[in-house]
């Protein structure tokens, strides 16, 4: 991965992939917010993380620690979380130094929006 490319594992570079979303354009799909939410933590940016998480499940603040250093995502399913959908999974693995998460996590669509509910950590 070069310094321009997103964090998120697609080709673009971060200002047109992930980017676009962190400033303000909506998610179209429950994948394309999952990255988006991935790129917000490696960039340490916890108000993008809160302002796309669902009210009903949302924490009231979020502290990021510094020292994480994340290394990679690897999509491997997803279900719905389409424009034609108002739910969708999405199960991943990002890596980080000295270790990764698995999640499936829930996504909703609320006022239009894909927003993260929550998730499972199921054994690996």
């Amino acid at each position: 991965m070069t310094t321009r490319s997103c964090p998120c594992g697609l080709p673009g570079p971060y200002e047109k992939c992930c980017g676009r979303y962190h400033r303000g354009a909506a998610a179209p799909t429950a994948e394309a917010l999952m990255r988006s939410r991935y790129c917000a933590f490696v960039r340490g940016d916890a108000g993008y993380l809160l302002r796309t998480w669902h009210p009903r499940t949302r924490p009231a603040r979020l502290d990021l620690d510094p020292g994480m250093r994340w290394t990679g995502l690897e999509v491997l399913d997803t279900t719905g979380g389409s424009a034609f959908h108002t739910t969708g999974t999405v199960t991943f693995r990002a890596s980080y130094r000295g270790g990764s998460l698995y999640e499936h996590s829930r996504f909703e669509r609320l006022d239009g929006a894909w927003v993260y509910v929550d998730g499972d950590f199921p054994e690996t």
